[in-house]
């Protein structure tokens, strides 16, 4: 007889029948170590990480493969002149003479104009360039200039030919100041100062006007392009 309860002595015999007990306690099996360390669930986990990495690869090296490409494309489009790069433009050189005329206002769509911006603030030119193409006129050259001239409105600058055009001009912008370059086309430049606060209201340029050209500069010298 023993003084073990019946449930003990149950216990204790279904535990000598199970392997995978020893003395109340569980035995780890092959079987459990193989749920835990399956060597090919551990080999699909490293075969999804290696193809991510490298598809990361790839998405890398496809970006920095399609900047190249579109800085090569870039440099030879602006080598080749389909991409036109502005740069600052100088101050004009006065002329000696203020063109006499007299000028008769000129169609607006026969008249090139390029717009330079000298003052800090951003996208004068642009804006400027877009009212005149408004009013009829050719776009030409949209850029930044450096003239060192305290509260000027405008210079108004063409070649001889152009003459006529600037005169146009000079209707559309007050206070403008005229000086006459080398160039040989008729094309216009309008050179922004810090006094330019906006065109002639439409219906208030003289397109019948005739006269001379506006000259402040006749007897002086412009100030020297500022440095920079």
């Amino acid at each position: 007889m023993t003084d073990q309860p019946p449930a003990v002595r149950h216990r204790n015999r279904t535990a000598k029948s199970d392997p995978t007990e020893w003395h109340g306690h569980r035995i780890v099996t092959e079987d459990d170590l193989g749920a835990v360390f399956d060597p090919e669930a551990d080999e699909a986990a490293r075969v999804r990480i290696a193809r991510r990495r490298r598809l990361r690869h790839r998405i890398v090296i496809g970006f920095l493969v399609f900047v190249l490409l579109l800085g090569v494309l870039f440099g030879v489009a602006v080598l080749r002149g389909w991409i036109v790069l502005s740069t600052p433009s100088s101050a004009p050189t006065a002329s000696t003479e203020c063109p006499a005329g007299p000028f008769t206002y000129q169609p607006p769509d026969t008249v090139t104009v390029n717009v330079f911006n000298t003052t800090p603030t951003q996208g004068l030119a642009t804006q400027v360039s877009d009212a005149l193409a408004e009013r009829g006129f050719q776009r030409g050259t949209v850029g930044n200039s450096t003239v060192n001239r305290e509260g000027m409105t405008a210079i108004i600058t063409s070649g001889p030919s152009g003459e006529a055009a600037a005169f146009t001009l000079q209707q559309q912008i007050p206070g403008t100041q005229y000086v006459q370059d080398a160039r040989a086309d008729a094309s216009v430049d309008v050179v922004l100062g810090s006094g330019y606060t906006a065109l002639v209201p439409v219906d208030k340029v003289s397109t019948a006007a005739t006269g001379p050209m506006s000259c402040p500069w006749q007897s002086e010298t412009p100030s020297p392009p500022a440095a920079g």
